[in-house]
């Protein structure tokens, strides 16, 4: 298959298959301001703190067979042995994300001290429900990914996000049940979903578990359970040293931007849902490496243009979607979380060359890198410079991770990447951001620089001449 046919192929995947974290997205975007409205900063931090632990646990629950699901069910060839993959992956999240969930109810009381909420089990208990359910709903709709079926993953997602913020109005603002009334809200579309597709699917679901196979995907997911452990620590750790050093409130504060520079997601959580299916599903390995470099390239140009845009505007941001002076500080940490996500997007691109090759051994040793940097300047820039020491550690952090994993999935598995693009699109969008913010400029001057953007790629020789001539096709001005 062609170059463009593959990049089509990814592009028009990742488009619907991102349809419903759009929507999440921009919904969670346009009631930042009824959340913060309700939930004073300690409240909404406590959210934060939860949502952390369950992202923790999720990885330690799966053991890898997330992953390895993907990477076994286009490597068998019959359909049936294709249904033994879908069933064992199935019941075994089933089984531990239920040891999860009694473990949760159980011992709620001392997970809350542990966690630094004080007494809040409620807290403690909803979490481990919405664990429960996110765990065997991402595993359900793995189903639709390894089948392309992306129109009917995108029916299932939008289904759930509407359901789950009318659930959240109804609880925080109807309701005034604070950050039990977010916590319970975020669960319960997901929840409805799941036994919607539970229903739909019964028939595949019959109870069959492999244990030779379930050993053979233990083995290749396994070695990434500490990477996704230490990408955990990366995300979500800062938020521990924030309450531990500053309190929850500066913590609330944080979340604000994170909120907004993860607008990125837009295009990362659909780029994700589709990449690892459409990686794997290339068979030539020449067109894959061909298509891997290019793919590199066009995402850090959109992820960068997009990271432009946030820290460029950031104070502008921050003002339109919060309604409380105590979060307007969150403007400090919006450009530097926003490239720290830039460059994660890079590097869920080069982290399929070691899955490819199934090398995933060592994985841990980058992500466990990038974990022990993230750690160690938390400890030295959280207490000093509170929520934007733990910005510019997750800034740097990403760094390391992304030049980590360059160096092993290039040593495991080559790939012509066009590193002077790369660093094009990287550069160009840093330079502007500093531009834009330094000198503190006017509004309506930000948003010139923002859209600069493509003309100073041009300027530096970004564009191959096919690249130049179809935007000339597709902007007659340029002709």
């Amino acid at each position: 298959m062609r170059l463009g046919e593959e990049l089509n192929r990814l592009a028009r995947h990742s488009a619907i298959y991102g349809l419903g974290g759009l929507v999440s997205r921009i919904l969670a975007t346009i009631l930042l301001p009824l959340y913060t409205h309700y939930l004073p900063p300690n409240a909404y931090g406590e959210v934060e703190v939860i949502t952390a632990t369950t992202a923790v646990l999720a990885v330690l629950l799966q053991l890898g067979i997330a992953t390895a699901f993907f990477r076994f069910y286009f490597d068998v060839p019959t359909p049936r042995e294709k249904l033994t993959v879908v069933r064992t992956s199935f019941w075994f999240t089933m089984g531990t994300s239920t040891l999860g969930l009694v473990l949760g109810l159980v011992f709620a009381v001392p997970v809350s001290h542990l966690l630094g909420l004080g007494y809040e089990p409620n807290l403690v208990r909803a979490g481990a429900v919405g664990l429960w359910a996110a765990t065997n709903f991402n595993q359900i709709t793995a189903l639709f990914r390894v089948e392309q079926r992306s129109v009917a993953f995108a029916i299932a997602s939008v289904a759930n996000v509407v359901i789950t913020v009318a659930a959240m109005v109804l609880f925080v603002a109807v309701l005034q049940w604070g950050a039990i009334g977010l916590v319970v809200g975020n669960f319960t579309g997901t929840l409805i979903v799941y036994v919607a597709l539970l229903a739909y699917r019964h028939q595949q679901l019959g109870f069959e578990f492999s244990r030779s196979l379930y050993r053979k995907m233990q083995q290749f997911g396994m070695p990434l359970v500490p990477s996704a452990l230490a990408l955990w620590a990366i995300s979500f750790i800062d938020r521990q040293f924030i309450i531990w050093y500053k309190g929850a409130a500066e913590v609330g504060v944080y979340s604000v931007a994170i909120k907004i520079a993860s607008i990125i997601s837009f295009v990362m959580v659909a780029f994700r849902t589709a990449w690892p299916a459409f990686a794997y599903s290339i068979q030539e390995d020449r067109d894959a490496r061909r298509t891997y470099s290019y793919v590199l390239t066009y995402l850090l140009a959109c992820v960068s243009w997009m990271a432009l845009a946030l820290g460029a505007l950031a104070p502008w941001w921050v003002r339109l979607l919060t309604s409380r002076p105590s979060y307007l500080r969150a403007e400090e940490g919006v450009a530097l979380l926003a490239f720290a996500f830039a460059l994660y997007a890079g590097y869920v691109v080069l982290a399929i060359g070691s899955g490819r090759a199934r090398r995933t051994q060592l994985n841990w040793v980058v992500t466990g890198a990038g974990a022990i940097v993230n750690i160690a300047l938390n400890f030295w820039l959280v207490p000093a410079y509170g929520m934007v020491g733990a910005a510019i550690s997750t800034l740097v952090a990403y760094l390391a991770l992304f030049l980590g994993m360059t160096w092993y999935a290039q040593s495991v598995y080559h790939v012509p990447y066009q590193w002077r693009r790369v660093a094009t699109v990287l550069g160009v969008a840093t330079a502007l951001t500093v531009a834009a913010r330094a000198p503190d400029l006017p509004f309506a001057l930000s948003f010139v620089l923002v859209l600069l953007y493509p003309a100073a790629l041009a300027a530096l020789g970004f564009y191959l001449p096919a690249e130049r001539a179809r935007l000339k096709r597709l902007v007659p001005s340029l002709r």
